[in-house]
């Protein structure tokens, strides 16, 4: 006697799932929401336009100055390009001379204590403190601004080196040395590698110190930049020119 079972073959069905992560959709949610509240504070008038303006008017003014029309003589773009172009080369000048000062001092403990007191003793200062200095030994062109964002960036890109390179495994270059690695390989191949995490944590907080320095560095006699747009647009008071500026500047 034989007992045959018989199973239906199901289709499995496809499950449906949000396709952004939470923490983004919290993140768009938390924008929505304040772009809501500010539409509604603006359209009951509880705050002035002449303080708080329109969503709508500030994205026109957006769309204005990106245009021909522009702001101070320059558009939108212009503008950012102009800032752009500064803090660019103050970071390829921080991470040019930065990151080789932080390796040196990670390797060697002379350079360390020639070069470690000096950034000390100016890096817990803040970089605007330095803005009349640069002003009086640079003059109010390009070279003083360049400074004041490069001094910003170039003490996190030096000490974040350094840190990387005390943090590399000994064993590893013990093992490389008995290998037969020379100086120059085991610092290519062993050390750097170990210190890259450091070292792009340290551009990264540079940049941000760097781009939040920028709108002070523009404050010397610019013409152009998101720096000058933002403080000519405040002085005036252009409020609805001021919130695109100061929502693309840091």
């Amino acid at each position: 006697m034989s007992i045959v079972f018989s199973e239906k073959t199901r289709r499995a069905r496809p499950v449906l799932r949000w396709p952004f992560s939470r923490q983004i959709t919290l993140s768009v949610g938390t924008l929505l929401v304040l772009l809501a509240v500010w539409w509604l504070v603006a359209a009951q008038a509880w705050i002035s336009p002449l303080f708080l303006p329109p969503p709508g008017q500030v994205l026109a003014k957006l769309i204005t100055i990106a245009g021909p029309q522009g702001f101070m003589d320059a558009t939108l773009w212009q503008h950012l390009g102009a800032s752009l172009a500064r803090i660019l080369v103050a970071l390829l000048a921080a991470v040019i001379i930065g990151i080789p000062v932080g390796i040196a001092m990670g390797l060697s403990p002379t350079v360390r204590g020639i070069l470690d007191p000096l950034i000390e003793l100016y890096r817990p200062v803040p970089p605007l403190a330095y803005l009349p200095l640069m002003v009086i030994w640079f003059g109010i062109g390009e070279t003083s601004k360049i400074l004041l964002i490069y001094l910003a960036i170039f003490a996190p890109v030096a000490m974040s080196a350094l840190a990387g390179v005390k943090s590399a495994q000994q064993v590893r270059i013990r093992a490389a040395q008995s290998l037969g690695a020379s100086r120059t390989q085991v610092l290519l191949f062993v050390i750097l590698p170990g210190a890259l995490p450091e070292i792009l944590t340290g551009l990264r907080i540079g940049l941000g110190v760097g781009w939040s320095t920028l709108v002070a560095a523009e404050l010397i006699a610019a013409t152009r930049g998101l720096g000058f747009m933002v403080q000519s647009a405040g002085s005036f008071w252009r409020l609805t020119w001021y919130w695109p500026g100061l929502r693309l500047s840091p």
